[in-house]
């Protein structure tokens, strides 16, 4: 917020788990809020502006930005890096060393490595969907389908396949066929059908 921002997601504390529960989403909402109009940060626009300090920060991060960019460019451009592996294995060491760096207590984490409270929580509550939200959205589809015009549908998913098929812009094909009521599901369908759907076997990590 020193920054400037323009928006910011607090996560709730069970989202690593599940759907939020109302609890904790709006104890999410209450920490922004907080943030917002007790905490003063609010009051003038980028006080940090010319902060010798953030001005070092931004310029470290973007020279290691583009050492990663020509690194990449190196190894024939994202696509390839992510096919050998190089992406998925840079996010992996990050992790290890982070969590590394917390157990280590390096990095300071209230309630895990420092002012730990040795109280049990108890089990923790998690948001259960009804059964009946999976069968009305099932049917919220079927009647979207049967009403639509399948014929635009089915031309507006040939069109993209085409173009995935050599090397326009897929952005405005996309939208077509969104805008014809082509469900998600069609839309990635067909463009696994030419570029195939991509798993990764673990083998370079």
């Amino acid at each position: 917020m020193l920054s400037g921002i323009q928006s910011m997601a607090t996560c709730a504390y069970d989202e690593a788990i599940a759907i939020p529960t109302e609890e904790s989403a709006v104890l999410a909402l209450r920490t922004q809020q907080m943030l917002a109009y007790e905490s003063g940060c609010t009051d003038t626009i980028d006080p940090l502006a010319g902060s010798y300090y953030v001005e070092t920060l931004t310029d470290k991060m973007e020279k290691e930005a583009y050492e990663y960019i020509k690194k990449i460019d190196g190894m024939g451009g994202a696509v390839a890096a992510i096919e050998n592996g190089y992406m998925q294995a840079e996010m992996a060491t990050n992790a290890v060393n982070y969590q590394y760096s917390i157990e280590k207590k390096e990095i300071t984490v209230v309630g895990v490595n420092k002012y730990v409270d040795d109280k049990e929580l108890g089990e923790q509550e998690v948001l259960k969907a009804a059964f009946s939200v999976g069968e009305r959205q099932v049917t919220r589809l079927n009647k979207m389908k049967n009403e639509r015009d399948n014929a635009a549908v089915e031309a507006s998913l040939t069109a993209l396949k085409k173009a995935c098929e050599g090397k326009e812009n897929l952005m405005p094909f996309i939208i077509t066929a969104v805008k014809d009521y082509a469900t998600l599901g069609e839309i990635c369908g067909t463009m696994k059908e030419v570029f195939g759907e991509y798993r990764q076997d673990g083998s370079n990590f």
